[in-house]
């Protein structure tokens, strides 16, 4: 079992995967929305080859626009500039959720299509099961020529902090051609050429269940599916331990990215700081920080509170089911909490919220010792370890030439949080909203939280 691997069996196993090195000034880290969308636009003004996008969905509103119309521009300065955007298949044929749309983002890149013809650019859909609530495209990434742009958010007007609010996450850009190929060779490998993955720009789309099997068969081999890097180097052959990049992609139980990220947290001797949006963390890696925090190990997690969570409805909006979900979050962090109070009260595990007005947190991440870093759109979750397709990029960084800019990045996240002390510092169910509080107990006594659990 993997929780009891030795830190030595979890190195080997960790530094034998295939890895792309690079310099220091490759890796830029961008600390806010705004930013992030500055350099988003940049990039699509810059390219003059290919632009290959995959987000689990590209929203049809004012930011989403302003994306389509800096494409199309760029399309046309650059005829021969491949671009194809892909989306959850699902995601993409439904409004938000609690919300009623006769227009969806399918409907909105097949008007585009019909408007901007002959400028093709190529909207897919990617199916990764038969029910959006049995697995979503949760890939995340997007190649700019020989760059790429890596964050776990979306395309809309949060995300893009292009509005009042804005949507948290992490942000960065790596310039490697040795990267950019291998991700770009994974879409073109494993995703295009299969039947399941099909066009969203077309006015004519098959009903889902007229292509089950294909579905079936897309996750059967996304299961297996890995990227492959030509082992070339990005980085200055001088340098004896050069920054060092593995891509990484994972679907299913027991997958290859859930195994990486349980042998990262073994590899720890000094410290461990976890980012996730949603405090529903899987068994395995529960019992891992328990063995590392027995060992000395000190762990720093950093989650969303309640209210910066995006299932969170304020008391002054008409309340639905799917608002019950921050709060069983947070009787799960109270639960982790107070069976790993001693820890707390040693100072070798600190839990920090986020909350920032109201705007909310989807940050994900792993940091181990100053030497590795984890980036990636994994919520770190049974839903994540199961159902959807992951990916991530391993950063190892064993002369600390990014040792800055990780400090940066690490301090900006922790601006807006406040650090927990003891599991009663924590909301109770009786203190929830009255609506809240009859779900949750009635959730409770059918025993749906464990269900919930599994595929949220």
């Amino acid at each position: 079992m993997l929780s009891f691997f030795s830190r030595e069996d979890a190195l080997f196993c960790i530094e034998k995967l295939p890895k792309a090195t690079l310099d220091k000034s490759a890796i830029s880290f961008y600390n806010s929305p705004k930013h992030y969308s500055e350099e988003l636009f940049k990039q699509i003004a810059q390219a003059k080859t290919r632009i290959y996008l995959v987000a689990l969905y590209f929203e049809n509103d004012e930011a989403g626009q302003k994306v389509i119309d800096a494409l199309y521009q760029a399309k046309k300065n650059q005829p021969q500039l491949e671009v194809k955007i892909f989306v959850d298949w699902h995601r993409a044929q439904r409004g938000r959720i609690g919300e009623s749309e006769t227009l969806t983002n399918a409907d909105w890149y097949s008007k585009i299509r019909d408007k901007m013809t002959p400028l093709n650019i190529e909207f897919y859909g990617v199916p990764i099961n038969t029910r959006e609530a049995l697995g979503v495209l949760h890939f995340k990434g997007a190649v700019f020529d020989d760059n790429i742009l890596f964050t776990g958010a979306s395309i809309n007007n949060v995300y893009l902090h292009h509005l009042d609010k804005y949507r948290f996450d992490r942000y960065h850009l790596i310039k490697s051609k040795n990267l950019s190929d291998s991700f770009v060779c994974f879409i073109e490998k494993k995703l295009l050429p299969e039947i399941a993955v099909k066009r969203l720009d077309s006015l004519v789309r098959p009903k889902t269940q007229e292509f089950k099997k294909s579905i079936k068969q897309l996750r059967k081999k996304l299961m297996d599916a890995a990227f492959e890097l030509e082992g070339e180097t990005d980085s200055d052959a001088s340098i004896i331990d050069p920054i060092t990049v593995t891509p990484i992609v994972g679907l299913g139980n027991k997958n290859a990215f859930n195994k990486l990220i349980g042998q990262l947290l073994i590899v720890a001797e000094k410290d461990i700081v976890i980012c996730t949006p949603y405090f529903n963390l899987p068994t395995l890696i529960t019992k891992i920080l328990r063995q590392m925090l027995k060992k000395g190990v000190k762990v720093k997690i950093v989650i969303g509170d309640k209210t910066a969570n995006d299932f969170y409805i304020p008391e002054t909006e008409p309340f639905r089911a799917i608002g019950g979900l921050p709060y069983l979050y947070e009787l799960n962090l109270k639960k982790f909490m107070k069976s790993n109070q001693k820890f707390i009260d040693k100072d070798l595990l600190s839990i920090n919220l986020w909350k920032d007005g109201d705007n909310t947190y989807h940050l994900k991440g792993v940091w181990i010792d100053e030497e590795w870093m984890l980036i990636t759109g994994n919520n770190l979750n049974p839903r994540a370890w199961r159902l959807d397709l992951e990916n991530g990029l391993l950063i190892r960084d064993k002369e600390k030439f990014l040792i800055e800019k990780k400090h940066q990045e690490l301090s900006n996240i922790l601006t807006n949080t406040t650090q927990v002390a003891h599991h009663s510092n924590l909301d109770t169910i009786d203190n929830y909203p009255l609506k809240v509080k009859k779900l949750i107990r009635r959730v409770k006594r059918l025993r749906l939280d464990k269900i919930i659990n599994r595929i949220l």
